[in-house]
């Protein structure tokens, strides 16, 4: 670890991507596992950060606001260079190297070496809990964590640097989102289909949080 900017009182400073979705969510509850949440909505608000956490919402409002906010660059190669960043739901969407499901000509921040379905559980009504064990986070016998999916995509296909750290359960009730991939990692960037923000469940984000103690660096 070389260089990691540091917040008041040595609290690591972690962005939240502030164009769209559960920003306030995903402040407080990065606050609460030790980081000083940061609010991104410009570049010089990027550059202080020493990680990043991009929220669920619609994935191409998020990509049209970036290019806006002069912000889709300057992330793309903070990513590159190594930024943590935790994508929830249309995080995830915006962090894959490719999207089915996808509006034309939609483009992504890359990150993690997977293909990612939109939309993949359907529709606002389709939407579901589960319990989850989350490899590295809250494995068996630890319980499981409470996991939200709202209009959520799952990761189709992962590349061989890509670890996977929760599936859903192969069973005949999930239909055909049984052992899909929900949760993975590649180096420092992470994804979730779901959302931990509206449950109360701070390991996700304690994980973050940890990641960022590890590999972050400020700009």
């Amino acid at each position: 670890m070389s260089g990691i900017a540091s917040g008041p009182a040595g609290r690591p400073p972690i962005g939240v991507l502030a164009l769209q979705g559960d920003v306030r969510e995903h402040a407080r509850a990065l606050e609460a596992t030790g980081a000083a949440a940061v609010p991104v909505r410009r570049e010089s608000e990027l550059a202080r950060v020493a990680g990043l956490v991009i929220p669920g919402g619609e994935s191409t409002a998020i990509e049209r606001l970036l290019h806006v906010f002069g912000l889709f660059g300057p992330l793309r190669e903070r990513i590159a260079a190594g930024l943590p960043v935790y994508g929830s739901c249309a995080g995830m969407i915006l962090l894959a190297s490719d999207v089915l499901g996808g509006a034309g000509g939609q483009r992504t921040l890359g990150g993690l070496d997977a293909t990612v379905r939109r939309n993949a559980f359907g529709r606002q009504a389709d939407s579901f809990e589960t319990d989850l064990h989350v490899r590295g986070v809250c494995p068996p016998p630890e319980p499981p964590m409470r996991a939200v999916f709202i209009r959520a995509p799952w990761i189709e296909q992962a590349g061989p640097a890509v670890e996977v750290l929760a599936t859903l359960p192969d069973e005949p009730r999930f239909g055909d989102a049984a052992g899909r991939i929900v949760v993975a990692c590649q180096g420092p960037v992470l994804v979730t289909s779901f959302h931990p923000e509206v449950t109360g469940d701070l390991r996700i984000h304690a994980w973050f949080t940890a990641l960022v103690r590890e590999h972050g660096t400020g700009a």
